[in-house]
């Protein structure tokens, strides 16, 4: 199982990440069937976003409706950890309620990239999949 993203869209993802260095960044990951095309970056709503991310409702609204609309699901999200490692954390996976959705963690310029599954060997909850970065 893999998860497709151009490296355009990948580098752009670590790019956010790398411009606010403290505090967790989030966004969508747009698309169909494994295959990332967007990935908006979203307002983190967390009470403490140098600890957390919450994405913001309204973007989320808006991608249900625009999705709704004919255009892309939204199939995952993407946050940074500023003072972690990309993989998930235990609070990642308390979070992680769909289990339809790809997750995508960004630290250090690295990028990990997660199935949220049923008894997943990472915390219960999420599977490592290939992240394939096409041209």
């Amino acid at each position: 199982m893999s998860l497709q993203i151009s490296r355009s869209l990948r580098d752009r993802i670590v790019a956010e990440a790398a411009a606010v260095p403290r505090l967790e960044v989030c966004g969508l990951l747009l698309g169909r069937a494994g295959l990332v095309t967007g990935a908006p970056a979203c307002r983190n709503v967390a009470a403490d976003p140098t600890r957390a991310f919450e994405i913001d409702p309204a973007a989320l609204i808006a991608a249900h409706r625009a999705a709704r609309a004919g255009g892309p699901d939204i199939i995952g999200c993407w946050h940074s950890h500023p003072s972690g490692n990309a993989r998930p954390s235990a609070a990642d996976a308390a979070a992680a309620l769909d289990p339809s959705w790809w997750w995508l963690i960004v630290a250090g310029g690295e990028v990990g990239a997660f199935r949220v599954v049923p008894s997943g060997p990472i915390h219960g909850r999420f599977a490592p999949v290939a992240l394939a970065a096409t041209p």
